[in-house]
């Protein structure tokens, strides 16, 4: 009498609901692990895992260091030494162009991906470019802001609020201003060498790293601008 194939099917899709993307420690319908993840005998893991485990890692690393920024903005918020304070700054009309911005360019940046997995070129260029462009706005209304705070003598060393605004602020223009390079670099590296794997794994990296900027304004719009006007 031979074993129902019942069971086996459900051990199956059990293992699949574990480990979807064969990261675990077992293969489906095998007992030994995994080819290329890293465990037991199979040798070191793949690029793929190595290279985003690593990105991960990276971006926590980031998140800690914004965090330590907003701590100091909190710390800094009512020093300002007799001068301006966040209700000066806030000019809401800009930070909402900004803000707007920076949001359509995440949307754009997803839809760059889907085209890439769909290996089409074409449109995945014209969102990675579209993307590149939103984040130029999106730098160019925060150097705006910048200079005209200057331009009425609202800088950095005027009080320990406005380091603490200028820094924060400061930082995240700073990482988008590098991501619209990392941006121009992938869109360069795609026209030339296509959809090489290497190449879908920086796409990914770079997806990443441009949503977690938007994650970041989100916190700082919400934070600084929004809690500032209505302080």
């Amino acid at each position: 009498m031979t074993d129902h194939p019942l069971p086996a099917a459900v051990e199956t899709l059990r293992r699949v609901r574990e480990d979807p993307h064969r990261l675990g420690h077992r293969a489906h319908g095998s007992e030994g692990p995994v080819e290329g993840a890293g465990h037991g005998t199979t040798g070191p893991a793949r690029k793929r895992i190595i290279v985003g485990y690593g990105f991960w890692i990276f971006l926590l690393s980031d998140i800690i260091m914004f965090s330590c920024f907003f701590a100091a903005f909190a710390v800094q918020r009512g020093a300002t030494a007799g001068g301006p304070g966040m209700r000066d700054l806030v000019e809401m009309p800009r930070v909402a162009w900004e803000t707007g911005a920076l949001l359509l360019s995440s949307y754009t940046c997803g839809l760059s991906f889907a085209a890439t997995n769909a290996r089409n070129l074409l449109w995945t260029q014209i969102f990675l470019l579209i993307t590149g462009l939103l984040g130029l706005i999106f730098v160019g209304l925060e150097l705006q802001e910048f200079i005209s705070l200057a331009s009425h003598g609202m800088t950095p060393g005027r009080s320990g609020f406005l380091t603490a605004f200028f820094g924060l602020v400061g930082l995240h223009g700073v990482h988008v201003t590098l991501a619209g390079m990392w941006l121009l670099t992938m869109m360069a590296q795609v026209q030339v060498k296509g959809f090489r794997p290497e190449i879908v794994h920086r796409l990914i990296c770079f997806n990443l790293f441009w949503h977690a900027l938007d994650i970041v304004w989100i916190g700082i719009f919400t934070i600084v601008y929004l809690m500032g006007a209505i302080a």
